[in-house]
């Protein structure tokens, strides 16, 4: 009891640090991302958030089995170069009692992937759907940054606005630049505000401005100056978005067994599985020669981790291509890898000489 309280209090010590290490890579890496997207005008800047964290929920089964394989694997690796898995095995134990206090620290990490891939991310699949659509409905002047250049929906014009009030309803030092039947207009206006219309439409108003108006490369160009000028916002209609693969819930997915389903089943399905052949994998995988070197065991280790993951994905893939029957495809990578969980053990039992008890 006293050694499985200390195993497992290595283990969670462990697994805090590797799972906020990947946690803060992923997230930093995305993170560049969006803000690269938000620079070229592709989200707005205060979307990224939301955006960051959809991400950082999808990401956690992922991130929590590869912290559950990196934890077991680190921890008995060590046990091995201490030479503590000598004094284990001269206690008439062999590699296989392992299997049992490693289980305790797994099995509850698996059922927390499980329920994150099939409950929590397709629900947060469909937030983030709805997110986006509403992003999509917002009207032009409400896509404009305060500070940089937006452009319509329609690509007719280019609004710049220095400053916005807090209630979105006044705005200062408005620059618009509309094209239209083949004529450029450039309008300035020191301020202005929106209005809405009886029938509902949305107008920005521009007070005490001027516009130039001309013909791109042509010297002749109108100049007028206006004390209000209206121009009408446009507010496209956003349409509910429609359920996809990824949004389905679990239960819609058997409901509706089409290939594309079954292949998202299938990867739904697999995460939690291979979360635990990974973890009762890093047991003989942990083995160190001290001949051999400390990396080698670690480089054998990444390449049965990428070698699962990609299988799987590959799996997945022919499964929605329909060149794979759901049937086949749901375990056939996992009782592979079973097999060589299987025949690694074996080949590390021969090796030590020792058996269980």
């Amino acid at each position: 009891m006293i050694f499985r309280r200390s195993l497992l209090r290595e283990f969670a010590h462990l697994a805090t640090a590797v799972f906020l290490t990947l946690f803060l890579i992923a997230m930093t890496v995305r993170l560049v991302r969006l803000l690269g997207q938000a620079a070229g005008g592709k989200i707005p800047s205060d979307a990224v958030i939301a955006f960051l964290g959809f991400f950082a929920i999808n990401v956690l089964p992922v991130l929590l089995s590869l912290t559950l394989f990196i934890t077991v694997l680190l921890t008995l690796s060590r046990i091995w170069r201490d030479s503590e898995m000598v004094i284990w095995f001269n206690s008439g134990l062999s590699l296989t009692a392992w299997i049992a206090p490693v289980l305790w620290f797994i099995v509850p990490l698996v059922c927390l992937i499980a329920l994150l891939t099939l409950a929590v991310n397709p629900w947060i699949a469909q937030l983030a759907e709805q997110y986006r659509s509403r992003l999509d409905s917002r009207d032009d002047l409400s896509r404009v940054d305060p500070g940089s250049f937006g452009e319509s929906r329609s690509r007719e014009r280019v609004f710049f606005v220095e400053a916005v009030s807090g209630d979105q309803t006044s705005v200062q030092n408005v620059f618009v630049n509309t094209v239209q039947h083949g004529r450029n207009g450039v309008m300035f206006s020191a301020k202005g505000h929106t209005e809405i219309a009886p029938n509902g439409d949305r107008f920005l108003v521009l007070v005490d401005g001027r516009r130039y108006e001309g013909i791109p490369g042509d010297a002749e160009y109108r100049i007028m100056e206006f004390e209000r000028y209206a121009m009408r916002i446009a507010t496209p209609e956003g349409d509910a978005p429609g359920a996809t693969h990824k949004t389905l819930t679990t239960l819609g997915l058997i409901e509706n067994p089409n290939a594309v389903n079954r292949g998202e089943l299938l990867w739904r399905i697999g995460i939690p599985l291979s979360a635990l052949i990974l973890g009762l994998l890093a047991i003989p995988l942990s083995y160190v020669n001290p001949r051999a070197g400390r990396s080698i065991n670690l480089v054998m280790a990444l390449l049965v981790y990428v070698t699962y993951s990609n299988l799987l994905s590959v799996s997945q893939a022919r499964v929605s291509l329909g060149k794979l029957d759901f049937g086949i495809g749901w375990w056939l990578v996992h009782a592979a890898m079973l097999l060589v969980l299987a025949v690694m053990f074996a080949r590390r039992l021969s090796l030590t000489g020792f058996r269980r008890r």
